[in-house]
């Protein structure tokens, strides 16, 4: 059960805000509850918006599906079902095909991830996890196939997750329609589930 409710997007104190928000149904198909319910205080839902836009920013190095992808095994690490259920909608909605998706836990052996992906969702995965689980040895293994650039653009997803991951769980957001049925659909098998996150 939500411990706190999302406010409309009509009912934003910010206008400069309201508009900024609305960035959210062009990327993914709708505002999340999490910035609805941090709009209250409109200067931190604009940091986080920001954060976001940089993170994600189409003139990135890595492809954004991906990125979406290393969002997931970082919330995975979290144990945080909203932003699993977020990540599974926007990765497909970049460019995520729903077989990969599908296979996302079975990325060290599956032939649709490379070694490339394999390593950047280890080092993800190691990275959300507290205490933190990065070796110099999985790093080395991340430079072998990534640029400091990129690795930058890797590690930022995670941190940015990382934010949405303590969010949601602390506030018990409640998932919107569409990441309920896609994550359900994509992931129900492989233990996804609301768990906290019901309106």
């Amino acid at each position: 059960m939500s411990r706190m409710t999302p406010l409309a997007i009509e009912d934003c104190p910010d206008p400069e805000l309201r508009a900024t928000l609305e960035h959210f149904v062009n990327t993914l198909g709708f505002v999340p509850n999490s910035l609805l319910t941090m709009q209250r205080v409109p200067a931190f839902a604009k940091a986080v918006v920001q954060m976001n836009r940089a993170v994600f920013a189409p003139d990135g190095l890595v492809d954004p599906g991906l990125k979406r992808l290393v969002a997931h095994m970082a919330s995975f690490a979290a144990g945080c079902q909203y932003c699993k259920a977020h990540t599974s909608v926007s990765a497909t909605r970049h460019g995520i095909d729903e077989q990969k998706m599908e296979a996302i836990y079975e990325y060290r052996t599956s032939p649709l991830f490379s070694d490339a992906e394999s390593v950047a969702l280890d080092y993800a995965l190691a990275a959300g996890s507290v205490p933190n689980g990065v070796s110099d040895d999985l790093y080395d293994q991340l430079a072998e196939h990534w640029s400091e650039e990129e690795i930058v653009e890797i590690l930022g997803v995670v941190c940015m997750f990382g934010v949405f991951n303590r969010w949601n769980d602390s506030m018990a957001t409640p998932l919107e329609a569409e990441p309920i049925a896609t994550a359900g659909a994509l992931l129900g098998d492989k233990g996804w589930e609301i768990g906290k996150h019901v309106g």
